[in-house]
């Protein structure tokens, strides 16, 4: 009897694959930008799109992820953030000024899903959030 596997991780690309940056905003408008998530492996893998628990730059190297910042401003004072109750696996969630979407997903080999992020400057203010995709089987 013949016996053979082959193990493999999931295999993905992000692109832009960091910063996404809003510039500078008129309080009141609105800005949308997406990033491509991309399954170049042989298996199906899931999603998931979540607040980063601290600053991007001090994240632990013992469990590794993809990291997007986004980052947008309109004039003034500097914007709290909300808590992170209720942002896991939420098709659509808010962040500061951004919203995004879907926050949860599947794709199977070679599929693409096109990340959609919406800024709206209110109130005035900086707002940078870091941003984590964990992907399953990586």
């Amino acid at each position: 009897v013949k016996v053979s596997a082959r193990a493999t991780f999931s295999k993905y690309s992000i692109c832009p694959a960091s910063l996404i940056s809003f510039g500078a905003m008129i309080n009141g408008t609105k800005k949308t930008c997406t990033f491509r998530l991309e399954n170049k492996g042989i298996l199906d893998f899931k999603f998931h799109i979540y607040r980063a628990e601290q600053d991007v730059a001090e994240l632990p190297k013992k469990r590794p992820r993809s990291d997007v910042l986004f980052a947008g401003d309109a004039l003034g004072q500097a914007v709290r953030h909300q808590p992170l109750l209720g942002l896991f696996l939420q098709a659509r969630f808010t962040l500061g000024m951004f919203t995004v979407y879907p926050g949860f997903g599947s794709l199977p080999p070679g599929g693409q899903q096109m990340i959609t992020v919406d800024c709206q400057a209110e109130p005035p203010g900086t707002c940078k959030e870091h941003l984590c995709i964990d992907i399953s089987g990586r």
